[in-house]
């Protein structure tokens, strides 16, 4: 698992914390139900009103996604591929049937099993990079729930802060009481700028990435199949597979 969003959103709310305590506010002064409820489920409802139901069932698995996706490592899949490589031009491609149950990536573990089961390249081509493109698409989507949340939750917190001062403005008549209540009035916009600046936002970004990497690398695997398909030279499969990728993965590379 990359760590990177699990540190951010923590240092985020960790800056956010200490900041409060250094002002001396304490933190039960932003912990309110009533802004909180709002900001959360008046968020959640406008992202939900702006796409399709189906986008809104995975909106949980996403947000998990998001945070707990562990990524392979593009120059370890580049090396097993070699492998197979090897194997195909040694003992033919029928031979790498024995191998698919070691073969722990399953879009080429699937892009295997085609060119195996006589698929030629360009059905190959055809199948996987159609694949390709609807996960692209399906990640899109996903990612715009996040994103579009991030742009409705400071307006929703706005909202929030209207109905704080309209409470406000009915208690004139007794002054003491307003310096608390303005005081809880602005804590949904806090809570609408935090969610979305700190949480959907992020989310959304680190969605786009992570979908980014990862048809990048089904786009490696489709390369590669292809080439062990029509029985390429192994270690010539290896540097032109190693030069499709971005130079902090190539260990390999480096290291020859």
């Amino acid at each position: 698992m990359d760590p990177a969003s699990l540190i951010g959103v923590g240092l985020a709310f960790a800056a956010i914390l200490i900041a409060m305590t250094l002002e001396g506010t304490p933190v039960s002064a932003i912990l309110l139900p009533a802004p909180l409820i709002l900001v959360v489920f008046g968020t959640a409802g406008a992202g939900i009103a702006s796409g399709l139901i189906r986008d809104a069932r995975g909106t949980i698995n996403q947000a998990r996604r998001a945070f707990l996706t562990k990524l392979g490592r593009p120059d370890e899949l580049v090396d097993v591929m070699v492998k197979l490589a090897e194997k195909a031009r040694r003992e033919g491609l029928l031979a790498l049937e024995s191998a698919l149950d070691d073969v722990a990536d399953p879009f080429l573990k699937h892009g295997l099993r085609l060119a195996i089961d006589g698929a030629t390249s360009e059905e190959l081509r055809e199948i996987l990079e159609g694949e390709v493109d609807a996960k692209r698409i399906a990640d899109r989507s996903a990612a715009s729930i996040f994103t579009d949340m991030g742009g409705f939750a400071p307006t929703i917190g706005i909202i929030g802060t209207v109905i704080g001062l309209v409470h406000v403005l009915s208690n004139l008549s007794q002054p003491a009481t307003l310096g608390p209540l303005i005081a809880a009035a602005f804590v949904a916009t806090l809570w609408g700028i935090l969610t979305a600046n700190a949480i959907f936002l992020p989310i959304g970004k680190r969605l786009k990435r992570l979908s980014e990497i990862e048809c990048d690398q089904m786009d490696l695997v489709i390369a590669g199949i292809v080439d062990i398909q029509a029985g390429a030279n192994p270690r010539l499969l290896a540097k032109k597979l190693r030069s499709l990728l971005p130079p902090d993965s190539n260990k390999s590379a480096r290291a020859a």
